[in-house]
């Protein structure tokens, strides 16, 4: 098999595992607050990244990673699992799996948003267009459709939802600074927040209950969506030919998960929920058309 072959093998694993996260994190949440979740879910990416980072020959790294890098790592590790995570799962908790899962997808669009003030970069009129048609999503979404009475299903659930992208699309707009390798940079993270995350749940929660259902959930949880795809991802995006024919496989993932929150988790899908995720994705379709023109 070709390398192009192999990228799509690893790009679409990577996208049905992203597919199933919306369905486990509820199924979690049954079992586990929000900041319980987190603690063992971080602690199984931690050591999934670990395990990744031995396998491929890159632990002399670590230690190799020089004092600014690793101060950016750590700063970014507040953001990402700390600060993102906790504001996400709350969402999920309030929120049923078909509303948040799409209004978390639109952190593309915020990234776009937040580039402006940030990075200097100017809107073009494709970029407009796209933040439009997205947010015209969230709102069907937010409000099942009633858009004219402006009702929300959950207020606080979707500004959570909403806030989520914020942290996310920063993370990866300060992420840029750093010189580390992915995995690594990664791996530093997960080190810097989890301290964070215990000290969190110890004050504002408790330690989580050592049961099965609570364990085998929230590992799932730590090691498909925090660790081990981000790792598939990569060497999808490393071994294709053009980084398109991989990034757009991206778009069957809240279709695909929408699917499973119905059969999995048992919500009845709105129609509002369609129409405002095919909004959403058309938006994201629209902006990433514009980038690969320029």
């Amino acid at each position: 098999m070709n390398n192009q072959g192999k990228a799509y093998i690893y790009g679409l694993t990577a996208v049905l595992i992203w597919s199933t996260v919306a369905s486990a994190f509820k199924i979690s949440l049954k079992h586990l607050a929000p900041l319980q979740l987190l603690l063992y879910a971080a602690s199984a990416s931690l050591c999934a990244l670990l395990v990744i980072i031995i396998t491929q020959g890159k632990l002399r790294l670590i230690f190799k990673t020089g004092i600014k890098d690793l101060l950016i790592c750590g700063g970014l590790g507040i953001l990402n699992p700390f600060l993102y995570y906790i504001i996400l799962f709350k969402a999920y908790d309030l929120l049923p799996a078909q509303e948040a899962q799409p209004l978390n997808y639109t952190w593309a669009i915020t990234l776009s948003l937040l580039s402006i003030p940030l990075l200097g970069q100017k809107m073009s009129l494709r970029e407009l267009t796209a933040i439009l048609i997205s947010y015209s999503g969230v709102v069907a979404i937010s409000t099942r459709g009633e858009l004219l009475a402006m009702k929300f299903s959950n207020g606080t659930g979707v500004a959570l939802a909403l806030l989520s992208t914020v942290i996310w699309a920063l993370y990866w707009i300060y992420n840029t600074r750093s010189g580390v390798d992915p995995i690594i940079g990664l791996f530093l993270n997960f080190c810097a927040g989890l301290p964070l995350i215990l000290a969190t749940t110890l004050t504002f929660s408790e330690l989580p209950p050592f049961t099965i259902s609570a364990i085998a959930s929230s590992v799932y949880v730590g090691l498909f969506e925090m660790g081990i795809t981000f790792a598939l991802w990569l060497n999808a995006l490393k071994l294709t030919e053009k980084t398109s024919r991989v990034s757009n496989l991206i778009f069957l993932s809240p279709f695909i998960s929408l699917f499973l929150i119905h059969f999995i988790v048992g919500e009845k899908i709105l129609p509002s929920t369609i129409v405002g995720l095919i909004l959403i994705v058309a938006g994201n379709a629209i902006q990433m058309l514009g980038r690969k023109k320029r």
